[in-house]
């Protein structure tokens, strides 16, 4: 079983929208916003059980990394796409650039 950290959860969020192809971006009051995975996918993912993830997202609302929208799901915040962007800049660079093209990719490390 992995050991959690808010650390680890956006991690398994970057590598689950890379291996699904999708990511889910939203341009909103000059902020990008990411679509997060839901806690159920997270926990699947990472092979823990589901209530295990839930303190870490408490943790991350506190402080200020996610937000839930109701009947959308899990949104990063402006702090939280920024801490995204930065793992998928330095850890996953070449397989967000197949997805978003490098256009859009580097669009996005601009404005984040």
């Amino acid at each position: 079983m992995a050991a959690l950290s808010v650390d680890v959860l956006f991690d398994a969020a970057v590598r689950i929208q890379l291996l699904e192809r999708s990511i889910t971006i939203t341009f909103a009051d000059n902020t990008i916003r990411m679509k997060f995975p839901t806690t159920r996918r997270l926990a699947e993912f990472l092979d823990v059980p589901h209530y295990y993830v839930l303190p870490y997202f408490a943790m991350m609302e506190q402080e200020e990394l996610v937000t839930r929208a109701e009947r959308v799901g899990i949104l990063t915040t402006a702090k939280g796409s920024r801490k995204m962007i930065e793992l998928m800049q330095t850890k996953y660079p070449k397989e967000t650039d197949e997805i978003l093209g490098s256009v859009i990719f580097e669009g996005i490390l601009k404005k984040g």
